[in-house]
C-alpha cells in the first residue's frame, strides 16, 4: 500500500503545482496590467511595477492554495480513474477512507505550507510591495477621512496613584518608512476633560516607546480662578522645536494599516486586537481575520476531501474536463461563501470562529456525505 500512497501523492503534487503556477501566472498578469496605468507617473517605472507584482505573489499563493488543491486533486484522481488505475488500486484494497488517508498525507504538507506562507511571508511581502509602490510614486498612507487617520491611544500611569489619560491621535499621512506627517493629539483626563492639544509637522519613532515630534505647538488647558458661579479655563500655548512624546503606538501597530487584515500575520493581528481591546474599540474585523488564519489551512484538507468522490464517478461524456469544471465551480462557490459569511459575521456580530468555520464545516460534511454515498453505490 505504501507504493500506492507514494504514486497517488506524486500525481497530486504534480497536478496541484501545475494548477497553482497557472493561477499565479494569470493573477500576476492581471496585476501587471493594472500597474501599467501608473508606470511613468512620478518615479514609478517598469521595474517598480514588476517588483510590486512579484512581492504580491505570496499573497496570491496563500489565497489560491485551497482552490488549487481542489482542482489539482480532482484532475489527478480523474486521470487515474480514466486510465483505470484507480480501479486497480481499489481492487488492491484501497477503500474510500484509505484513499482519504492517502490524500490527507499530501494535504497536510499543503496545509502547513499555507500556514507558514500566511504567517511568515504574506504580511511582510505585501508591506514591502506597498512601500516600493508608494516610494516610487511619492505617495503616503492616509485614512478614510479627509482629515486623515484617527487612532485612539491610552497613556498608562507611570507611578502609583497616577491618572490614566485618553488620547485621540490624528495623523494626516504615514510615509513608507512609518514616519508621520501632520500629527494632532487631543488628550483627555479620566473625566474626559480636554487637557492638552499637540500639533506637530512631523514625527519619527524613537525606541523604546516614544516619538520625536518636530515643530510642535503645545496648547495646555488649565483651570483658572474666576468670580461668579461658572468655572473658567485658560490656555497656555508653547512652541517647541522638538518634543519626545511617549505613546503606546509603535511603527509595528501603524504599519499594519498598510496591509489588509487578511494579509497580516497572526502575531500582528493578536497584537493589534489587544491594542483595540485595551482602548475599548471594536476588534471584530481583526478577530475574524485572525480566525481565518487559523481555519484557512484546514480548508486545504477539506477541499482535497471534496475532490475524492470524483475518482468514483464514471462520466462517459466529458470525462476529466467535466470533473475539472465541476471542481472549479466548487472552488469558486467555496471562495464566495467564505466572503459571504465573513460579512454576515460582521453585520450580525456572530462569534468570529463560527462565522469563519461555517463554509469549511459545510464543505467537509458534503465531502463526507458524497464519499459515504459513492462507497455504498460502488
Amino acid at each position: 500500500m505504501r507504493v500506492v500512497y507514494r504514486y497517488v501523492a506524486r500525481e497530486i503534487w504534480m497536478a496541484v503545482a501545475f494548477v497553482l503556477v497557472g493561477f499565479l501566472a494569470l493573477f500576476g498578469f492581471f496585476d501587471f496590467v493594472n500597474e501599467l496605468d501608473d508606470v511613468g507617473r512620478a518615479g514609478y517605472q517598469l521595474q517598480h511595477a514588476l517588483a510590486f507584482v512579484l512581492l504580491s505573489l505570496p499573497g496570491h499563493i496563500y489565497e489560491l492554495m485551497p482552490i488549487a488543491a481542489l482542482i489539482g486533486t480532482v484532475y489527478a484522481l480523474s486521470q487515474l480513474a480514466s486510465n483505470s488505475e484507480f480501479t486497480a488500486m481499489r481492487a488492491a484494497g484501497l477503500g474510500p477512507f484509505r484513499a482519504l488517508y492517502a490524500i490527507f498525507r499530501v494535504g497536510l504538507v499543503f496545509a502547513a505550507a499555507t500556514l507558514l506562507i500566511g504567517e511568515l511571508v504574506t504580511g511582510s511581502a505585501d508591506q514591502m510591495a506597498q512601500r516600493v509602490r508608494m516610494s516610487a510614486l511619492g505617495a503616503t498612507v492616509t485614512g478614510e477621512f479627509r482629515s486623515g487617520l484617527w487612532i485612539k491611544d491610552t497613556l498608562r500611569a507611570t507611578t502609583a496613584g497616577g491618572e490614566e489619560r485618553q488620547r485621540f491621535v490624528n495623523i494626516a499621512e504615514i510615509t513608507p518608512d512609518v514616519s508621520l506627517r501632520g500629527v494632532r493629539v487631543f488628550e483627555f483626563d479620566g473625566a474626559m476633560r480636554l487637557t492638552e492639544v499637540l500639533e506637530a509637522a512631523s514625527g519619527r519613532f524613537s525606541p523604546p516607546g516614544s516619538w520625536l515630534l518636530s515643530d510642535v505647538t503645545q496648547v495646555k488647558v488649565v483651570p483658572e480662578t474666576a468670580a461668579g458661579q461658572y468655572p473658567a479655563i485658560g490656555v497656555q500655548r508653547t512652541m517647541i522645536p522638538e518634543l519626545a512624546w511617549r505613546s503606546e503606538l509603535t511603527p509595528a501597530l501603524l504599519g499594519v494599516l498598510t496591509v489588509a487584515p487578511k494579509r497580516m500575520s497572526g502575531w500582528n493581528l493578536a497584537s493589534y486586537i489587544g491594542h483595540l481591546r485595551e482602548n475599548r474599540q471594536d476588534a471584530s474585523r481583526y478577530e475574524i481575520a485572525m480566525w481565518q488564519k487559523i481555519v484557512y489551512p484546514f480548508a486545504v484538507l477539506v477541499m482535497m476531501a471534496l475532490a475524492l468522490p470524483s475518482a468514483y464517478l464514471q462520466i462517459r461524456s466529458g470525462g476529466v474536463g467535466l470533473k475539472v469544471f465541476g471542481g472549479i465551480m466548487l472552488g469558486i462557490t467555496f471562495h464566495f461563501l467564505n466572503g459571504l459569511f465573513t460579512h454576515l459575521g460582521l453585520l450580525n456580530t456572530w462569534p468570529a470562529w463560527i462565522a469563519v468555520s461555517i463554509p469549511s464545516a459545510v464543505a467537509f460534511m458534503l465531502a463526507m456525505g458524497m464519499l459515504s454515498w459513492v462507497g455504498r453505490v460502488r
